[in-house]
């Protein structure tokens, strides 16, 4: 039987005063984050590439604001260091940040084989590059106005276990798991803190589509039947978490990446591996429905 999720043992203004940048925040787990967030009195920044989806996440998270709490977009490319320092540069002009989440991610599932370099490419400059170019904009600025700040990236389970099918985003992920351990060291007498979350399965949609384009790829991220808790994530789950990473009260932790998956990555595979069962066919219409996907989506943009 499903439990109600509890609001969290928190104050509802825990994040009061709190001026929080989030990366990728027009969609899925980014936008859910950010509506938490500004519920919670934080001064909220999301970034993205596309406009319209970001005023539209705007519009909509300024009703949910509370406690003081706001909500504003730039619109910036990760994958470029200039864009992120002059974005940065333009927020800080009304007051430091105080959290960074690194949330911007690319991802598809493919036989290792069959990736391109620029499918390659794509995945990496989005995760590593963006989320290490945003950590260093921050924490450059930090340092050099002797300011704490708290950075959380959003990795996943698979920096422990690898996963098949997914190389560019475990490759990709793996590496921000390294920078965060990494940073937690040298930026500790600074007291900037370097933590990420490794969520299971969340159902977003998009990203849900991507990584399950059809019935018969019922694994992995696409799957509850071998989560212990035997059901998928909740949203409030995820951002209660986050908001402890970046409220007030445990500043001693850092350097870790905290999985937060119904026990997933300890009782089963929570990787990719069952989709070795596909055909050549199977990936086929796979491919074929992410791209027609892909193109409805592009359309509708287009049109919108």
């Amino acid at each position: 039987m499903e439990t109600k999720v509890s609001p969290g043992a928190m104050r509802p203004d825990a994040l009061q005063g709190k001026r929080i940048l989030i990366t990728g925040g027009g969609t899925g787990l980014g936008k859910e984050l950010a509506r938490a967030f500004s519920a919670q009195g934080a001064a909220v920044h999301i970034c993205g590439r596309r406009a319209a989806v970001l005023d539209a996440t705007v519009a909509e998270l300024k009703q949910t604001a509370a406690h003081g709490g706001s909500i504003q977009s730039h619109i910036c490319d990760v994958r470029e260091a200039e864009q992120i320092d002059a974005m940065i540069d333009k927020i800080w002009l009304d007051g430091p940040l105080t959290g960074l989440i690194n949330n911007a991610a690319a991802n598809f599932i493919s036989p290792s084989v069959d990736i391109s370099p620029r499918g390659f490419a794509a995945v990496r400059s989005t995760v590593m590059d963006g989320a290490l170019f945003a950590t260093l904009a921050c924490g450059r600025r930090w340092i050099d106005q002797g300011l704490p700040g708290s950075v959380v990236s959003m990795l996943v389970t698979w920096v422990w276990t690898g996963s098949a099918y997914v190389l560019p985003s475990v490759m990709a992920k793996t590496a921000v798991h390294a920078m965060t351990m990494s940073l937690a060291v040298e930026w500790g007498k600074n007291n900037i803190r370097v933590n990420a979350v490794a969520p299971g399965p969340f159902p977003t949609e998009g990203a849900w589509e991507k990584l399950a384009p059809i019935p018969k790829a019922n694994v992995g991220a696409a799957s509850a039947d071998e989560v212990p808790m035997q059901r998928f994530g909740r949203m409030p789950e995820l951002c209660n978490l986050l908001t402890f990473l970046q409220a007030d009260g445990c500043e001693y932790l850092t350097g870790q990446n905290i999985a937060i998956d119904g026990g997933h990555h300890l009782a089963a595979p929570s990787t990719f591996a069952a989709l070795g069962r596909l055909t050549s066919e199977d990936w086929a219409e796979a491919k074929a429905l992410v791209r027609g996907r892909a193109e409805k989506e592009k359309a509708s943009r287009s049109t919108g």
